[in-house]
């Protein structure tokens, strides 16, 4: 009897260790599994905060972009504004110098007439100075005759209205000037009207 409670004490001894093997063998499976788990959810986490940066990133580009371009259509929004501004300023007497070129021409063709009598002759000098203090006056704005007669033709600041032949000039020399043209700084308000050298 002894031997067979020794063998049994053996028996269960060894199923003791193998119990405990068992337990420990699972335990370690458990952590290991847990420890796995573990580290997949860090891993997941990790990559969701991985891509939450880069979408966070993209998106950040994306605002500095429409900030750019709205900074740049501000910007040329701006430097139109003042170019505008310039230009009204530069040709803010354009319309009434248009108006008053007419006026001009009637003074020139009355300093033409050639007068004799005294009372003539007073009159004359009084429409040559009210002429000259106009003249005066608009060149202050800006207004300058264009150059015509002996010059090349320039179909930007000249009209030709006829051809004419001299066999002494260069062909499209201007000959004679019909009307002065003016121009208000770097515009042209009306064109020379000119006769040109075939």
């Amino acid at each position: 009897m002894s031997e067979s409670t020794e063998n049994k004490e053996q028996l269960t001894e060894e199923n003791t260790e193998q119990v405990n093997q068992t337990t420990e063998d699972t335990s370690e499976e458990t952590l290991n599994a847990k420890e796995e788990e573990q580290v997949e959810a860090e891993l997941s986490t990790e990559e969701q905060y991985k891509q939450q940066i880069t979408e966070l990133e993209a998106k950040l580009v994306e605002e500095e972009n429409r900030f750019l371009r709205l900074r740049a259509d501000y910007d040329n929004l701006r430097r139109r504004a003042a170019l505008d501004r310039e230009a009204q300023e530069k040709y803010r007497a354009q319309s009434l110098l248009t108006d008053l070129l007419p006026v001009l021409d009637n003074f020139e063709r009355a300093l033409q007439v050639e007068v004799t009598s005294d009372n003539a002759v007073s009159l004359y000098k009084g429409i040559e100075m009210v002429y000259k203090s106009l003249v005066n006056a608009i060149n202050k704005e800006g207004l300058e005759v264009i150059p015509a007669e002996g010059e090349s033709f320039d179909p930007n600041i000249h009209q030709a209205v006829m051809q004419e032949a001299d066999s002494e000039k260069e062909s499209g020399i201007i000959l004679r000037e019909l009307q002065k043209g003016y121009k208000l700084k770097d515009r042209v308000l009306r064109p020379s009207m000119v006769s040109v050298n075939e």
